[in-house]
């Protein structure tokens, strides 16, 4: 796809990469994206000084204006109401967001644009811009997110998906479940920054400092450390392999005092993206310990690809799409599992087998995942220009 204009609406582009972030970075190369940073997806607690911090950021982000990230990728964040499930401030934020994004677009040349949002709570608003095709980018099972009012965010996914010219899901259970609300609905598996994490094999990167500095093995988690870590689980490991160092990257966005208790368990806190390939070098096992329920089940892990295309062995919860991935990934079921398949792990984490794991992700990139989705997207509307055009008069 080149020479496309999309507006998209997603989470604030400064929080940590995720697939929003890879996706548009790549599309904007070759077209030009305007990226609205998180209309709301549930209201702010006035209690939470989080909340509030994030708050004002936002409010100091509009006033900047729009501005220019990388690439053609300009990046706005609207004034809005968060109160997404308000009629009347639902309203009147459709009202706002039509006026500024008219403006920006008109600034921007983009007369003509796509809409796509990673945001079900945005698409009463996504349709009121009149952009086409709008596309859906499904990631996660939101009505189960115990972040948001999981009734009224599947009222509000459900008019998306039936109002979607097109909906991409990144696992297959979302597929199945989107697919009731409109046929259009297509498996878009994440991608990996394959060059980037497949540093890691170059002997002539040190391991970060941060890792160096650990007993070996080092057990890695790497990602939000957020109430989908099962942290039970990691302190039953750090507890039964007190001579294992367990590596925690990222974030905190729970509570983990108990967990860093443990003399072997560390906080290396976040990571700047282009060190990582660095930490995972110093580590042994890529861990994917989600507690596993109605939201996790959705999930298609991001950094699993990354721990494969870095050389690592991947032991994981038993989610239903680590194997799909990668046959070679184990799922466990309680720690005695846990620490059976680290061991297991641990005989597989040579040189050869590093570079195996490696190679078998390096078709899985996202440059491979937005050729494709583009190609999906031109299909569309070739297929509609077609329907559209009338029929010639016969001669």
């Amino acid at each position: 796809m080149t020479g496309e204009n999309v507006v998209c609406f997603a989470k604030d582009w400064d929080g940590h990469p995720t697939s929003n972030t890879h996706l548009m970075r790549l599309l904007a190369r070759r077209n030009r994206v305007l990226w609205l940073e998180s209309v709301a997806m549930r209201a702010p607690h006035v209690g939470s000084g989080r909340d509030l911090r994030r708050m004002a950021r936002r409010l100091a982000a509009a006033a900047r204006g729009v501005r220019r990230v990388e690439a053609d990728l300009w990046v706005a964040s609207p004034l809005v109401l968060p109160l997404p499930h308000s009629p009347w401030a639902s309203a009147l934020n459709r009202r706002l967001l039509r006026w500024t994004v008219g403006r920006l677009c008109r600034r921007l040349g983009m007369e003509r644009f796509q809409v796509w949002t990673f945001l079900p709570t945005a698409g009463d608003h996504a349709r009121a811009l009149g952009g086409r095709p709008l596309v859906y980018y499904c990631v996660d099972d939101w009505a189960h997110s115990p972040n948001h009012d999981g009734a009224r965010v599947a009222e509000a996914e459900a008019r998306l998906c039936q109002a979607a010219d097109v909906v991409f899901a990144t696992s297959q259970l979302l597929v199945a479940e989107k697919r009731r609300w409109n046929r259009r609905t297509h498996h878009a598996p994440h991608g990996v920054d394959h060059a980037h994490f497949a540093r890691a094999l170059d002997p002539a990167l040190p391991i970060a400092a941060e890792v160096a500095q650990l007993r070996r093995p080092v057990l890695s988690v790497v990602g939000l450390l957020d109430w989908r870590i099962d942290t039970t689980l990691l302190a039953a490991l750090a507890d039964r392999r007190p001579d294992w160092s367990l590596a925690l990257v990222g974030p905190a966005l729970t509570d983990l005092g108990a967990l860093a208790a443990r003399p072997n368990v560390h906080l290396l806190g976040r990571v700047p993206y282009a060190r990582l390939p660095a930490v995972l070098k110093g580590c042994a096992v890529g861990l994917i310990p989600f507690v596993v329920d109605d939201y996790t089940r959705h999930i298609e892990p991001v950094k699993l690809r990354e721990y494969l295309s870095a050389g690592l062995p991947v032991v994981a919860t038993a989610l239903p799409e680590v194997a799909a991935i990668d046959a070679s990934c184990r799922t466990v079921r309680g720690v005695d599992d846990l620490v059976a398949a680290v061991e297991a792990a641990l005989r597989d984490c040579g040189p050869e087998a590093r570079t195996r794991r490696s190679m078998a992700m390096a078709s899985q990139t996202w440059e491979a995942r937005v050729e494709a989705l583009g190609a999906h997207l031109m299909r569309l509307g070739a297929a509609e220009a077609s329907h559209s055009t009338p029929e010639a008069p016969a001669a």
